[in-house]
């Protein structure tokens, strides 16, 4: 399907590994010209060359703590001309309210929650005046899911689904469709590592991590494809009167409520 993204300046928060990476390989076989945000230098560069030997599109990237001060700033002036921005960057720690302590969870809250909010705040306004773009926020199941024992991120991540059916709602009085995206779990080394604890946890043995993918639908984890390739989509023209809601990619994970 032609999505019509050929030449589109896409900024791409936490793009040097993982899901990240997945979104910068989906844009630029889409022919969109990449704006690649992360911390680690290295990485990000690799990327950006595998990027543009392959597909021959610009890739430009900003090694950046978004979390130091002014770092908000600075990727907003680095993507001043962006037209669609993925909010991807952070993620919150696992464990109960006893386990994450304070300066745990607002470091997690301060890079994710509030990193999302910042950016949006910034980039939308450049949107605005030169009439349009599209907000895509890369969010997690896990605010639909209330979470014990995920508690500071199942509590982050639903503040993020309400700021993007808050800020989506009337968006588009501007001409801007923000929309946010809930993964499940996906193959990536976080989810691995995540399984490793859980693993250790239940079993005081982290390789035992594979035997918690049997409670998954198929017996896996999503490849980043699947949710990337999503993403591309909801970014196109394709997706134009979509704006203010959450599609949920899990598999069925969060509808498995049942009285039985």
């Amino acid at each position: 399907m032609e999505l019509g993204l050929i030449g589109k300046k896409v900024l791409i928060t936490g793009a040097s590994q993982g899901i990240g990476e997945g979104f910068a390989l989906a844009f630029a076989a889409e022919g969109c010209e990449l704006r690649l945000v992360a911390r680690n230098a290295d990485r990000l560069e690799a990327i950006a060359q595998r990027m543009h030997s392959k597909y021959g599109v610009p890739v430009h990237t900003l090694a950046i703590d978004l979390c130091a001060p002014q770092a908000i700033e600075e990727v907003a002036e680095f993507a001043t001309d962006v037209d669609v921005l993925v909010n991807n960057a952070g993620s919150i720690p696992g464990g109960n309210l006893w386990e994450v302590n304070e300066t745990r969870w607002r470091e997690g809250w301060e890079l994710k929650v509030f990193g999302y909010i910042n950016l949006t705040r910034l980039v939308y306004a450049a949107m605005r005046a030169r009439g349009g773009g599209v907000i895509l926020n890369n969010i997690g199941n896990g605010g639909e899911n209330f979470d014990f024992d995920y508690i500071a991120g199942t509590t982050g991540n639903a503040a993020l689904m309400a700021f993007t059916k808050a800020l989506g709602g009337k968006s588009l009085n501007d001409g801007i469709r923000v929309v946010g995206i809930n993964p499940g779990p996906v193959d990536t080394d976080r989810i691995n590592n995540v399984l490793k604890a859980r693993a250790e946890k239940l079993y005081n043995d982290a390789s035992r991590f594979t035997d918690l993918l049997t409670n998954y639908p198929l017996g896996r984890a999503a490849t980043v494809a699947e949710i990337a390739d999503l993403f591309v989509f909801l970014a196109s023209a394709k997706s134009g009167y979509t704006s203010g809601t959450i599609f949920t990619v899990d598999a069925g994970i969060t509808s498995r409520r049942s009285i039985s």
